[in-house]
């Protein structure tokens, strides 16, 4: 009997939101995204331990714990591009506290892929993760011009997608539970279920508007809370899950529907928007959630990373 899983597959493409790489074996997915959050917990597990001892033995300066965080994602990403098919795509994230630095965004973007490339994987299987601030945006308009693909990531409204989209960026992740979140913490006693999902809708909007004025940027569902969210998204270019919704999918068969079609947001009063920066911000300002949400987002990856550096430092 075909699962639900079985079903998404066929509409979307499936991806593995996981450090825990191990956990992805037999599921079937396309690609797989990591975060420094996501690394952290994995190294907490006696099994990788012994990644994070290859990342500082692959660095030249020992006493950098940022350059071994680098050889950290490097290792992580040999190993996960493994389990993956040909065509698959690890998305690998520049250090958060670059959020608001474009030169050095795209300076540690080309770093890391140098890092890659010189570990035999090429830069086709890699997405830079860059978090959406209009400094991050800059550095993923300009990183796609050298041949770098992005992954423009913490993406939580319209103007941040607009900017990627028509900036000629890869791929966005509008991230649904987290915007859920928002709004719970908001009016916890509203009803968000289906449909009234505002994560869901969020997304719906951003694929309704790239598919009617053409961008070819691909949308990538993230962050969910639930596989109630994940079966209201079927149809969107790419959905990242993690590995326990994954195996809830593949046990269960609700009789799904395609959710979000093309040809029908192309026949969609979906205008084209154009953003600069002073709109941009002025957009951000306006929009409470997508504020907060960046900000805090932005934070949280960089409190691992610090969590991480200090793991590191613990060893010498």
């Amino acid at each position: 009997m075909a699962s639900d899983l079985d079903f998404i597959k066929k509409h979307t493409i499936v991806v593995a939101d996981t450090g825990d790489f191990q956990s992805i074996k037999g599921l079937g997915v396309r690609d797989s995204t990591t975060n420094p959050s996501l690394i952290l917990q994995a190294v907490q597990k006696p099994e990788y331990k012994h990644l994070l001892q290859q990342a500082v033995d692959m660095a030249e300066n020992k006493d950098d714990s940022s350059e071994i965080v680098d050889c950290l994602l490097v290792v992580f990403a040999s190993e996960i591009t493994k389990l993956l098919p040909a065509e698959g795509r690890v998305s690998v994230e520049v250090d958060a506290r670059l959020s608001f630095d474009t030169e050095a965004t795209i300076a540690k973007a080309r770093s890391i892929i140098a890092r890659l490339e010189a570990h035999g994987i090429p830069r086709s299987k890699i997405l830079i993760k860059i978090a959406s601030t209009w400094e991050g945006l800059q550095a993923g308009i300009a990183l796609e011009k050298e041949g770098i693909h992005c992954n423009l990531t913490l993406l939580f409204s319209i103007a941040q997608a607009a900017v990627a989209g028509h900036g000629g960026v890869t791929l966005v992740s509008p991230f649904v539970g987290r915007i859920l979140d928002y709004y719970k913490s908001v009016a916890p006693d509203a009803d968000y279920s289906g449909a009234s999902d505002p994560g869901v809708q969020s997304v719906t909007a951003i694929f309704n508007y790239f598919k009617k004025n053409s961008i070819q940027t691909q949308i990538m569902g993230a962050s969910f809370r639930s596989v109630s969210e994940i079966k209201e998204l079927v149809g969107c270019d790419l959905l990242t899950i993690a590995p326990k919704l994954l195996e809830e999918l593949a046990g269960s068969d609700s009789g799904l529907t395609v959710k979000l079609d093309a040809a029908k947001a192309k026949q969609a009063d979906v205008p084209s928007i154009k953003v600069d920066e002073k709109s941009f911000r002025w957009m951000m300002n306006e929009d409470a959630m997508a504020t907060n949400k960046l900000a805090e987002g932005i934070r949280k990856f960089t409190v691992d990373i610090l969590k991480l550096e200090s793991m590191i430092k613990s060893m010498k």
